[in-house]
């Protein structure tokens, strides 16, 4: 591998010019050499912008995958699309990146995983959060034992009114879902993290289209077109796990309530509780008292090399690039990207038939690490 790393991005919009593509330019041993979109003026603009000098630019994802220069794939394109893209990716001898969700269903997560056992190339997903200041704290207390036993938890994904009204956002077929496979997909994989147990027993799920039929509503990003909000509004899960914890997923994009919070979790253990409501808050028993404390993690970021400051995409970036150097593992291993997918598809699922769904022992599925 040469000093720099080649990395190739498939999906140049919203994601991409938002997150990675900053974040990535800003690594010395990174050279962005190609740029993939339907819209190929969007890679053109991109490979501008983001590009080494003659960048290449393709329309076809097929085609940038036959450059032999390209070590690395960051697919960045609607739910849809992740695992043929990804799949195709691995198969190429490429490295991958994917933006969350690992994908549609759980079916297509699986081949992904398939794909990257035969390929030996390395899969993470772009759960960004787990990079963010207060989570890197908390998932460092929950690995010292300072929760003791987490057997209750909450997933918190509700926006009062911020319905993202561009791209594919409210396509069901293109997106697989609403804002439980948007943002409580964050939620959720910062719960399982914590509590690190990847192995769900059973999942009792609801979805609702209310707010979502009402014409010129208030939001955030301006009133949405009831005829093409296709996908639920909100949505809600009630999880067990095969060790008796249990996890309440709440995601929302409309919904009238003033308890907001997205992509946080609260925790409850056998020896203390944490939630991210208020900032980072402890709390627990000392000598008979109750006590909360909470964690000062410093203005704008904390200092994780050389004095400076790094967002959660910087760092999630810096990561990524440095597993793929050093040969080590990454931070948002695939398999418990997985468990995420196959949660959310049981709350969909639930939600149908007003059943619960059961889940199979998953005792070889990710490991305890």
């Amino acid at each position: 591998m040469s000093s720099k790393v080649k990395v190739a991005i498939i999906g140049c919009g919203g994601i991409a010019n938002g997150k990675h593509l900053p974040s990535l330019s800003k690594l010395k041993n990174v050279e962005l050499v190609a740029f993939c979109d339907v819209l190929i003026e969007r890679a053109e603009k991109a490979a501008a912008e983001y590009g080494v000098e003659n960048a290449k630019v393709y329309e076809d994802f097929r085609e940038l995958l036959q450059n032999e220069e390209i070590e690395v794939v960051h697919v960045l394109t609607p739910n849809d699309s992740h695992a043929e893209i990804s799949i195709a990716a691995l198969d190429a001898s490429k490295h991958v990146m994917c933006e969350k969700p690992m994908a549609k269903t759980s079916a297509e997560a699986r081949q992904m995983l398939e794909a990257a056992k035969r390929s030996g190339k390395k899969l993470t997903i772009g759960y960004n959060n787990r990079f963010r200041p207060d989570s890197q704290h908390l998932h460092k207390l929950c690995e010292r034992g300072d929760l003791g036993e987490v057997y209750y938890a909450k997933a918190h994904a509700i926006r009062r009114r911020a319905v993202p009204t561009w791209g594919v956002f409210l396509d069901e077929e293109k997106q697989g879902g609403g804002p439980l496979i948007d943002i409580g997909t964050h939620a959720l994989d910062l719960t399982l993290w914590m509590m690190n147990n990847y192995k769900p027993k059973s999942v009792l799920g609801t979805t609702y289209h209310k707010l979502s039929q009402k014409k010129d509503a208030a939001n955030a990003w301006g009133p949405w077109d009831p005829e093409k909000f296709t996908v639920e509004d909100s949505a809600f899960g009630f999880i067990t796990m095969e060790n008796g914890a249990t996890i309440v997923l709440e995601s929302s994009w409309a919904l009238n309530s003033l308890d907001v919070d997205e992509a946080k979790c609260s925790l409850s253990g056998t020896e203390g509780g944490a939630d991210m409501k208020d900032g980072l808050r402890i709390n627990g028993e000392d000598f008979g008292k109750l006590y909360t404390n909470k964690v000062e993690l410093g203005a704008g970021g904390v200092a994780f090399y050389d004095g400076k400051s790094e967002s959660d995409a910087d760092l999630e970036a810096r990561l990524w690039i440095d597993n793929i150097i050093n040969d080590t593992e990454p931070v948002v291993k695939p398999e418990q990207a997985f468990v995420v997918t196959q949660i959310l598809e049981a709350i969909y699922e639930s939600a149908k038939t007003g059943k619960a769904v059961y889940f199979e022992e998953q005792s070889s599925l990710v490991s305890n690490k």
